[in-house]
């Protein structure tokens, strides 16, 4: 466990963190990348493997070009170059849970080379650039229980042992624990866009190594780094890359000095704890897959990929805000998944009030969905359903707050949102008589604020507004209302 001294305060000034991940997403495939065993999550340990996986003598890889297909439609979608030639490598290091003893990977020849991610940053955009993104294996899962008197032991689960998996490398551009968390959450959702990935990091589908050094300020050479290993949240990623940076400045503030190693962020603790010293490229004694040979890709089938490319999110975000004239803000939270993108579309064509429409799905139904867990597919009301209680408020046929009461009635009962108006008495109020009536009430109930209204003090009527409103259950037309009230107030003066 690290003791080195946290920075003193205004140390952080002086410095400028430079951060770079290694991100490993676990690829949507049926079977693992060199055999055919399934990849399903959560089956007993050591079922889902055979020959291949577990490293036995003679047995020899087959490439999945399911694996292969959705790591180029990464690449294209980042807007990496894609190689025509790549090639596997062996990356050679002893761990438990490696049954091989060495990884398959790419080295020096990866799939996809270059591409970038846009990150909000401050008040605006920043482009995070990529070194490369490229096809390896997964290792197996060490577990440690707790066996008998309380003592630790180490088993090994290899279902995961050849599961496909992509790295993304970026370039050290990002800056700061918040910064890495957006590249990441944007990265995650460009993946499940694509459905290459399903972004579970509970599950181990998305996780990442952060390297992370600080160089003062206006220097352009790097200082040495450190690597957190297997970074599993954004909380995490957040909390681990900000303890580092302080941790490291610390240091050398207090005349000591970073060394190069690889540590392991403790949650618990809140610390991150050293694991090894880091390896180097030369450690690993790479050298090209013997049982592989290079993979070459036709340029015509990857402008095949290219072309089943889905819209996506940036692309999305941006059309949003040009089509139906909503802020980007709200572009950005409806961009949240495809579904809930089309989601919107459907309820703004068909109330013909996208701005309308944007709101009340940011706020009724997010906080519904939130409430309960609910992604936008399991949500109760469906959006022919929703569009026409919102084509309702905006018509000004109910209220926004008789449109918040049939929305309840909504999540449980399937009918149309008219009928439920009728049903449970929410039709509006909007009668001259009746209106008039209510307002007479109201000024008369109310003398005080009625001789300020007359004399001049014009922000009372807002109060008369708001306790007809109230005493009318929402259901009073705001228009008419208004008019009946200010009528009101002149005749009883």
């Amino acid at each position: 466990m690290s003791t080195a001294p946290k920075a003193i305060a205004g140390a952080r000034e002086r410095y400028e963190p430079v951060i770079g991940l290694e991100v490993h997403a676990q690829l949507k495939t049926a079977s693992k990348i060199f055999c055919c065993c399934s990849t399903r999550f959560g089956a007993p340990p050591n079922t889902q493997v055979c020959p291949v996986c577990l490293g036995l003598p003679g047995v020899l890889p087959v490439l999945n070009e399911r694996a292969v297909r959705d790591a180029v439609m990464v690449g294209l979608a980042v807007g990496s170059k894609i190689a025509l030639r790549s090639v596997f490598a062996r990356k050679n290091y002893f761990y438990p849970d490696l049954p091989k003893g060495y990884q398959i990977s790419q080295y020096d020849r990866p799939l996809c080379e270059g591409g970038s991610i846009d990150i909000r940053s401050g008040e605006g955009w920043k482009r995070i650039g990529l070194v490369r993104i490229h096809l390896e294996e997964d290792a197996g899962k060490s577990l440690h229980p707790e066996g008998r008197a309380g003592i630790h032991t180490t088993r090994v689960d290899l279902n995961r042992a050849g599961v496909p998996l992509i790295e993304i490398v970026s370039e050290p551009d990002i800056r700061s624990g918040e910064e890495a968390t957006d590249y990441m959450a944007r990265l995650r959702q460009i993946l499940v866009y694509l459905d290459v990935c399903d972004g579970n990091m509970e599950e181990g589908s998305l996780r990442c190594d952060a390297n992370v050094s600080v160089r003062p300020k206006g220097s352009t050479s790097f200082g040495t780094k450190t690597e957190i290993k297997n970074l599993n949240s954004f909380r995490f990623v957040d909390r681990a890359i900000a303890y580092e940076i302080e941790r490291q400045i610390g240091l050398i503030e207090s005349g000591g000095r970073v060394v190069q190693e690889t540590l392991l962020w403790n949650s618990e603790q809140g610390v991150a704890e050293s694991m090894r010293s880091k390896e180097e490229a030369h450690d690993y004694r790479y050298f090209p897959e013997p049982d592989l040979l290079p993979l070459d890709l036709d340029p015509a089938w990857i402008e095949s990929v290219r072309a089943s490319l889905p819209e996506l999110p940036h692309a999305l975000r941006e059309r949003l805000v040009r089509e139906h004239g909503i802020p980007e803000y709200d572009a950005e939270v409806l961009i949240e998944t495809r579904s809930l993108a089309s989601y919107y579309e459907d309820v703004a064509a068909r109330s013909g009030q996208p701005k309308l429409a944007s709101n009340w799905i940011m706020t009724e139904v997010n906080a519904i969905r939130n409430r309960d867990g609910l992604s936008i597919e399991r949500f109760p009301i469906q959006a022919d359903r929703l569009g026409a209680l919102v084509g309702m408020i905006g018509a000004g046929s109910i209220s926004g707050k008789i449109g918040k009461q049939v929305f309840e009635h909504m999540l449980t009962d399937p009918a149309a949102p008219d009928e439920i108006v009728k049903r449970h008495g929410l039709l509006p109020i909007d009668d001259e008589a009746s209106l008039l009536e209510l307002a007479d009430e109201i000024v008369a109930a109310n003398p005080g604020p009625a001789a300020e209204f007359r004399a001049g003090k014009e922000k009372t009527f807002g109060f008369f507004v708001g306790q007809a409103m109230k005493r009318s259950g929402g259901r009073a037309h705001p228009e008419k209302l208004q008019a009946a009230l200010r009528a009101a107030l002149a005749k009883q003066a």
